[in-house]
């Protein structure tokens, strides 16, 4: 159960005119690392508050995505992780509501 995005090539995703020049490159690399870093700081200060802390997290490791491998298989694995819960949870439900049904139909008789 892989997502549909894990079939695209690992690496950066900045515009043409960045990647060919290395010095603009590697500033480009720069900024995304400091903007990204900022939002997971940003979202690690607001997890013990009510609040997206944790999507936050998700949304600079996002960013970092744009740019670096690393991040991209990071994302890539909780995406796996989390579409495995929630088939895990919808399974669990299921099998909740089958097993009150069949209580009810016992009570019934």
């Amino acid at each position: 159960m892989y997502a549909e995005s894990d079939q695209r090539p690992l690496g950066s995703r900045a515009p043409r005119f960045i990647k060919s020049s290395k010095p603009l490159h590697r500033t480009w690399q720069v900024l995304i690392f400091l903007l990204g870093l900022a939002v997971v700081a940003g979202g690690v200060v607001l997890l013990p508050l009510p609040g997206p802390g944790w999507l936050i997290i998700f949304a600079g490791i996002g960013l970092w995505a744009t740019e670096f491998p690393w991040a991209q298989r990071v994302l890539r694995w909780t995406k796996r992780q989390v579409l495995e819960w929630t088939h895990w949870l919808k399974a669990r439900r299921q099998a909740r509501r089958r097993r009150k049904e069949a209580t009810e139909k016992q009570y019934v008789r």
